[in-house]
């Protein structure tokens, strides 16, 4: 190797060193900067005619690819995945959680929507939780569990779409629950940081240790009891699941836990068709789910911010960022007033979503002035998956799934090889109130798919996970594609914006404005014109969300893929 000093010093005058070295630098510096797109991008689109598949575990991304390879379709692809990062990425997600999907079907020209999230204990109330002095619901242990509805999902899914059977569809997670999968980085940081906590409760190191340590990147992880649970609801359908020997250790254990899950609550769950609710924003038609999910919120965003001239703001300028955050606080107002389970409810979705609603709030933003007072709830900390697919027919499916925080409650029923959610911690005690606990009540929910048409036709099917960062991370992901005119893997690597009030579901009325997070990537000239606004700024390594898209190229006949560098996931198409 050579010395650099001695080079210097032998061939180039004193005068001239700092010269070369600057040009050096430089030299450096471009040669690792992206040849085309934006700087941030930190890849190209991943782009292919038959099929694709986007998930945020490459192993998985790659079992979704081999059931279309073996001629399944987008809907018999995403179950596949999402069984098998179910197993391999534990802390967002697994069958002990909740399921909510849009579906694109070709052959109808159709988009439909589902609802499989589970429902409160019928035997508890919220007397109980008045009398024995709770002022919110716990976030872990067996009060907070709800039914977990993502098998039922599957099999709603895979009944009125499927092509494959079911045990060939549940195959490949089997195998590698079975035989074992090199733990990612991502994952094996999150199971440390996991493990630190859940470690106190009953069955979780024999389930996701191994010999009582969190598993390390590289390490083979193998999780039989999973396997076994995946080959009983194979062979013996949803029922599997929810009925018989499964259930019933389920329900054992929440009650001798101290909860109110029964075999009942199990065997009468039912997920719910929906129709997806939508905004056009400047052409294109963005499509979420209605409540007890929090996806209108970001129709809302969209719709007061379609008023302003966002493109000529420009990404990453205070004005843009000041407005998208005053955008957010009135929509978050709403949402800590009206998200809940509409069975309980009359909730005025197609007023919220209006366009005559957006004009009368938009009036309240100060284009210079942060808004300090914000009747709005903040949730946080909450940890999902998201994945999309699409075939060669045109189906394309965007699909996501979580146990909420984190890995959940921490309720490892014995020998069955996942954890059950938390979700039911997102009710309120509060009486009266829309999202106030119930039995058989489905609770407030964050997590939520999306999907965008154009003139009736499918353009993009995604999400962005990530507890209260989800609506507001999909309306960046449309301003980015439609104001910025960013490519599909430049909108989700484009660093994000996160308003938080710190406060928790249960509403109430929020007097300092809150505070607005910013990846790196921002110019800090912009940031202190927002502090002169008064915005309260900081920087922080989360919790942004992980994004993951599918897009339809009608014109060349294409899709394109894109998974962002957050996670440890990929996009892959053949």
């Amino acid at each position: 190797m050579i010395d650099t000093h001695l080079f210097l010093n032998k061939f180039i005058s004193k005068k001239r060193v700092l010269l070369f070295c600057v040009c050096i630098s430089h030299i450096i510096a471009y040669s690792q900067d992206r040849i085309t797109g934006e700087l941030f991008s930190s890849r190209s689109e991943t782009i292919a005619k038959n099929a694709m598949v986007a998930t945020s575990h490459p192993l998985a991304s790659q079992v979704g690819i081999d059931i279309l390879k073996k001629g399944g379709n987008a809907i018999d692809a995403a179950i596949a995945a999402n069984a098998a990062i179910g197993l391999m990425e534990p802390t967002g997600n697994g069958i002990g959680g909740d399921l909510f999907a849009i579906v694109w079907i070709e052959k109808e020209k159709k988009l439909y929507g589902l609802n499989a999230s589970g429902r409160s204990p019928k035997d508890l109330t919220i007397a109980f939780f008045k009398k024995k002095n709770f002022k919110k619901i716990p976030s872990f242990g067996p009060l907070s569990v709800s039914v977990p509805g993502c098998v039922d999902g599957w099999f709603e899914l895979h009944k009125k779409f499927g092509s494959l059977e079911m045990k060939d569809v549940l195959e490949p997670a089997i195998n590698y629950a079975e035989n074992g999968f090199p733990v990612t980085e991502l994952v094996s940081h999150y199971m440390t940081l996991s493990s630190k906590f859940y470690s106190k409760y009953p069955n979780f190191k024999e389930t996701f240790t191994i010999n009582g340590r969190p598993p390390q990147k590289g390490q083979i992880f193998k999780n039989p009891f999973l396997a076994n649970t995946l080959k009983a609801i194979a062979i013996q359908g949803k029922s599997g699941f929810y009925e018989g020997e499964i259930a019933k250790k389920i329900s054992d254990f929440i009650i001798e836990q101290g909860g109110f899950l029964s075999e009942w609550d199990l065997k009468n769950h039912r997920s719910e068709w929906v129709n997806p609710v939508s905004t056009n924003y400047r052409g294109h038609d963005i499509w979420e789910l209605p409540p007890n999910g929090q996806g209108i919120a970001a129709l809302q965003i969209l719709n007061i911010l379609e008023g302003f001239d966002i493109e000529a703001m420009g990404f990453g300028s205070a004005a843009y960022i000041h407005h998208f955050v005053e955008a957010k606080k009135i929509a978050f107002a709403d949402r800590a007033k009206y998200y809940a389970d509409m069975d309980f409810n009359e909730i005025p979705v197609d007023y919220l979503i209006s366009k005559t609603y957006a004009n009368q709030r938009r009036n309240e933003i100060n284009s210079y002035k942060a808004a300090r007072a914000v009747d709005a709830a903040e949730i946080e900390n909450g940890d999902t998956i998201y994945l999309t697919t699409a075939d060669s027919e045109g189906n394309m499916v965007s699909l996501i799934q979580s146990n909420y925080r984190g890995m959940g409650s921490g309720m490892v029923p014995k020998g069955l090889g996942f954890m059950i959610q938390n979700r039911g911690e997102l009710f309120s005690l509060e009486q009266g109130h829309y999202n106030a606990y119930e039995p058989l009540k489905r609770p407030f929910h964050t997590i939520i798919p999306a999907f965008i048409t154009k003139s009736g036709k499918p353009m993009i099917s995604f999400g962005l996970m990530g507890g209260a960062m989800q609506p507001q991370g999909h309306a960046q992901i449309v301003i980015n594609l439609i104001d910025f005119g960013m490519n599909l893997q430049e909108a989700g690597d484009a660093p994000r914006i996160r308003h938080s009030s710190g406060q928790q579901p249960t509403g109430g009325l929020m007097t300092n404005g809150g505070q607005v997070s910013l990846e790196s990537g921002f110019d800090y000239k912009e940031i202190r014109k927002l502090m002169q606004y008064g915005h309260k700024v900081n920087y922080s390594n989360g919790s942004y969300g992980g994004y993951q898209a599918i897009m339809y190229d009608s014109e060349n006949g294409v899709y394109f893929g894109a998974s962002e560098s957050r996670k440890d996931g990929n996009a892959i198409g053949y």
